[in-house]
């Protein structure tokens, strides 16, 4: 009855949207001037702590600023032995290998100082955001009130875009590396925090009752008992807060850049220097794989790690005694040998002459093909998304106009699919296909704002409940009035349309390697290579094959966001209970039924979190898009960084996290009340 009334409601809407203007574009006389309300609350806090805070930038300049010297002056051989030991330490020969070899690489293509200025950034906000995240997670884990407001807290920092962290931080700051150092740190915070009060919080309850009939004080229970029985969950915490401050690197840039990796890739991007961006952007990648590899072993092996303590120093770090060793001697040769001090400049390789002169072939000579698959996902996909069938048909392109005839074709068309997902699935399928079918001929852009207000507030309300339905509505409500009702359609058009893609092709691609062990085994590395690149690496191949526009800004989108799908939809596959299974084959279904009408069926609410995942994905990907030319709130957001406007950033970032928000709490609903509806929880 209710989504009968929507829609009735919905279509009146679409009937009266040419004669009450209001109902089709907000008016810009209701939208409130909330941006001038927090620049000039800004302005207040400037003008009366600036000072504070540049001392406070002062003192974090002198650490980061030794920590770079001291890189700088190891000489290379000594750093990457001890890279290499710690990393032996960590998950033996193989990674050790690969750690070498990565930063011989940096080496060799003359990126060393640039990686060093680096690591020192990445090795200054990791402490920071651990010891912050430490302390908040502790707060949490000790007082259940204080939840509150530290989850919904970190829900928005984990979902704003990046770069409208710069913005304040910019404007308290300053220009320079150390606000680079400040932004890395508060974002990598909230993967710490979670995993402070999500590992504390499991620790087995005889284990703490243990502690406390041994006599243990709440002090000695903490550090004694309860953080080493959290210490796999706080590693992986410290793990993703490294993964964190290292795919800030890039964005720092922006405002700080001072001759590290980030800045060389940046500047190499603005100068479209492809082969010399795409060398610097592979260094990034090395050091995000070095560093997730690293943390993740001596994540797993912690619990070994506190489990064996012999008393002797040297029997308790023989490998911190080796690198020791190994560095000195080296420091010391280096001194004999110039070339261990310092590497020489006639010893590089930098192929980036030879990469763009292969760029400029693909480019030149494959330009009639990359331009025909540009143009023809443009012109049938994305525009339509976008405007809406109704303004981009045309003879020359869709070999008809949307005339009268047309829509009623066009209607008739989306009625039927509609009546077929009624009877297969359910009249709620049926609601979805008319509500595309809405969208598609309109646009996202020219459906009308109290159309979608509506859909979302009530679906929201059909799965979470009246306060997610509530929630959905004042969020999209507050986008409306603060006028980026526009811009948000357009970064919806623009990540739904990733969305899509990453569901259908890394839904495919999960079933397959579901049912075949070597495909599966194909994936993985090229799964965790996607996964542990930074955000900016992404936009690399594309700009270099299809330049810039929408297009580019997909594909790096989808590059980025279909890993979640690939993974989610294998794994749910593959953990399908066995005895159902067994009670299928029984029955004597075939591979197909037993795929299509057993496996996706229990698989569809872990199918549903990789969605959720891919939306999260898809929208942080969103500012980093605008930088090959894409509209929205991601562009909204450079945008306001450029000129130093907290009101605008804090608009279109809080929209881009209202929208991650929204979209992770449905698909989180359904996919709990699906795993309930299944007996699964």
């Amino acid at each position: 009855m209710t989504w009968a009334c929507v829609t009735a409601v919905s279509l009146a809407i679409l009937l009266l949207q040419d004669s009450i203007t209001w109902l089709d574009k907000y008016p810009d006389a209701w939208v409130l001037p909330i941006n001038v309300w927090i620049n000039t609350a800004m302005d207040w806090f400037v003008r009366n702590f600036k000072g504070l805070f540049h001392i406070i930038a002062w003192l974090m300049d002198v650490p980061m600023q030794g920590l770079a010297g001291l890189l700088q002056w190891l000489p290379w051989p000594a750093t990457v032995a001890i890279i290499t030991i710690l990393a032996h330490t960590a998950s033996g020969w193989r990674l050790a290998l690969f750690t070498c070899i990565a930063l011989m690489y940096m080496v060799v293509t003359g990126y060393w100082d640039e990686s060093m200025n680096t690591l020192a950034l990445v090795g200054l906000s990791v402490p920071l955001s651990v010891a912050m995240g430490f302390i908040i997670g502790l707060i949490g884990f000790r007082f259940h009130a204080t939840r509150r407001v530290i989850q919904p807290t970190l829900d928005v920092m984990q979902t704003v875009p990046t770069f409208a962290y710069l913005i304040p931080i910019l404007m308290l700051f300053g220009f320079g590396p150390v606000v680079g150092l400040v932004a890395s740190a508060i974002y990598a915070m909230p993967p710490m925090v979670r995993n402070i009060i999500l590992g504390l919080d499991r620790v087995p309850a005889d284990i703490v009752d243990a502690g406390r009939i041994s006599g243990s004080t709440d002090r000695q229970l903490l550090w004694w008992v309860q953080i080493p029985s959290a210490m796999p969950t706080i590693m992986m915490g410290v793990n993703q807060t490294i993964m964190a401050a290292l795919s800030m690197v890039i964005i720092a840039a922006v405002i700080g850049g001072f001759g590290d990796i980030g800045w060389e890739v940046l500047s190499t991007m603005r100068r479209a220097q492809f082969g010399q961006s795409l060398l610097a952007g592979f260094v990034i990648a090395l050091m995000a794989m070095i560093m997730d590899r690293i943390s993740m072993g001596f994540a797993s092996r912690s619990g070994e790690i506190l489990r064996h303590k012999p008393r002797q120093f040297w029997r308790r770090y023989p490998n911190l005694l080796t690198a020791f060793a190994v560095g000195l001697f080296l420091i010391l040769f280096a001194q004999i040998v110039q070339a261990l001090n310092e590497y020489p400049r006639d010893w590089i390789i930098f192929p980036a002459n030879e990469l763009n002169k292969a760029v400029e072939y693909v480019t030149v000579n494959y330009y009639h093909i990359t331009n025909a698959i540009k143009n023809s996902v443009l012109y049938f996909f994305m525009i339509p998304l976008r405007i809406g069938l109704e303004k981009v048909a045309s003879p020359r392109t869709w070999g008809f106009a949307m005339n009268f005839q047309a829509t009623v074709v066009y209607w008739s068309l989306v009625g039927a699919l509609a009546l077929a997902a009624f009877k297969i699935l359910s009249w709620r399928a049926m609601i979805g296909v008319l509500f595309a079918g809405v969208v598609f001929l309109h646009g996202t852009t020219g459906t009308p704002w109290p159309i979608i207000i509506l859909a979302f507030a009530f679906l929201a309300a059909e799965v979470g409940g009246w306060r997610l339905g509530l929630f959905t509505c004042l969020g999209l409500f507050f986008i409306l009035v603060s006028g980026v009702w526009h811009k948000a359609m357009l970064s919806i058009y623009l990540s739904s349309a990733a969305v899509l893609v990453c569901f259908v092709v890394g839904g495919l691609l999960g079933v397959w390697a579901s049912l075949n062990d070597r495909v599966s085994a194909f994936l993985r590395p090229i799964n965790d290579t996607l996964q542990t690149m930074p955000l900016f690496v992404f936009l690399i191949p594309v700009i270099m094959i299809f330049l810039v526009g929408e297009f580019p800004a997909l594909l790096a989108i989808v590059a980025y966001a279909i890993v979640p799908a690939i993974r989610y939809t294998e794994h749910g596959l593959r953990h399908v209970d066995q005895g159902v299974v067994e009670a299928a084959q029984s029955f004597g279904c075939t591979s197909r039924q037993l795929l299509f009408e057993v496996k996706l069926p229990l698989a569809l609410p872990e199918i549903m979190l990789g969605l959720n995942q891919t939306i999260m994905f898809a929208l942080a990907m969103l500012v980093i898009a605008a930088l090959v030319g894409t509209t929205g709130l991601g562009q909204a957001v450079f945008s306001s960084l450029t000129h130093a406007d907290m009101g605008m950033g804090v608009i279109s970032g809080g929209s881009i996290a209202i929208l991650a928000m929204i979209g992770d709490r449905i698909t989180q609903a359904w996919s709990a009340r699906k795993k309930e509806a299944l007996g699964l929880q």
